[in-house]
Formats: structure tokens, sequence, C-alpha cells
């Protein structure tokens, strides 16, 4: 009788439990990329005196705290905001994300790397970004 009512519950709580939708599963898939492939945050996000990024802030965008050691003209001082992907269109973020080139054909300023991923996973990337809450910025382009 205790089996019966372990095996009632397990099968009412399984399909209680729906599962993740293609869209959550897409977010999740484009955190990933953000957070564990692309690194993201270690320049779009501030961090405080011991170096740990600041979650309040988190892809709002960052002065950068290195420089090159030979100067370069195009280089970028501080990163835009990434939260809510302002200023940007889903195609165009997805075209630099796949091609390395901004929305007016030029590559993004360095040390921003010019990423070649897959219109997947650039999707993934543009659904997550777009999933943070915006934050009102005055840099929002790349």
């Amino acid at each position: 009788m205790v089996i019966g009512a372990c095996l009632i519950l397990f099968a009412i709580t399984n399909l209680t439990a729906a599962p993740p939708t293609a869209p959550a599963l897409k977010i999740e898939r484009g955190k990933y990329l953000v957070e564990r492939v692309g690194m993201c945050r270690d320049c779009h996000t501030p961090h405080d005196e011991r170096g740990e990024p600041i979650r309040e802030k988190w892809l709002q965008g960052s002065p950068l705290s290195f420089k090159p050691i030979v100067p370069i003209p195009v280089w970028a001082d501080k990163t835009p905001n990434l939260a809510g992907l302002p200023g940007w269109e889903d195609k165009e973020a997805v075209k630099f994300l796949m091609t390395g080139m901004a929305y007016n054909n030029l590559p993004g300023r360095p040390p921003m790397p010019q990423y070649r991923f897959n219109q997947e996973d650039a999707s993934a990337i543009v659904a997550y970004l777009r999933s943070l809450a915006p934050v009102a910025t005055s840099a929002s382009r790349k």
C-alpha cells in the first residue's frame, strides 16, 4: 500500500511539472553561452574592489580596467550595456555574433573579439540578453 501511494504521488508530481518551453530552453542556452563561453561579464559587468562582478549591474556596461600595451586608435575604453540589448535589432545582433560585423558593417572595437557563433547559438544569446531587464545608458551600441 505504501509503495502504491508513492507511485501515485510520483505520477502526479511528474504530470504537474511541465517541461521547459522552447523559449525557456533557448534563453537557458544563451545564458550558458554568455556566461561560460563568451565570458561577457568579464568586460560588460562592473567589478568590485575584490574583482568580483557586481551582480546588480550584470552586463550593464563598464569602463575597461586594462589598456593595450601599444596604443590602438579604435580601442574601446568602456563596454556597452548588453542588458535588454538596447539599440540593437535582433537581426543585427545575430549578424554581429555570427560575423563580428556590427550594424554599420564595421567590426566591433577592440578588445571585443569577433565571435563566429552559428545562427542557433547567436539567436540564443540574443534571446538571453533580451530577457535581462533593460537599463538606460548612453552607450548602447558596440
